[in-house]
């Protein structure tokens, strides 16, 4: 029995799975400009020990409520920080020190952070 055409495709196999590997890996997506900017726009931090995303923009922050809601907020003058409000909920502070006032109740922000892209693999 001749072996050698056997050896041979699998060789070829050998090489078409290893080139695919390869250019798999090529490929894991990586950050745009666009997503990297939107990242350092967006803080994270903990409401009633569930996750809100707070995305800053020009004069305004859209929040994704821990339910999913997403909800616009708009910039109004403020003596210290920030201020941000929809007549039914205001986002007040400074930095990472965040305060959620709904209906009157202030809650403050826990765990406020710069969201990080997660890494590519």
């Amino acid at each position: 029995m001749n072996c050698r055409p056997l050896l041979r495709s699998r060789r070829a196999a050998t090489c078409v799975i290893l080139g695919a590997a390869v250019l798999l890996a090529a490929c894991a997506h990586k950050a745009n400009k666009e997503e990297e900017e939107a990242a350092r726009n967006t803080i994270v931090c903990k409401l009633d020990s569930e996750r809100l995303m707070i995305r800053l923009d020009v004069g305004e922050v859209r929040l994704l409520m821990p339910n999913g809601n997403r909800v616009s907020l708009y910039q109004i003058s403020s003596d210290a920080g920030m201020r941000y409000t929809n007549g039914i909920l205001e986002l007040r502070g400074k930095d990472l020190n965040l305060t959620l006032v709904r209906n009157g109740d202030a809650v403050k922000l826990e765990d406020c952070k710069h969201y990080e892209l997660p890494k590519p693999e």
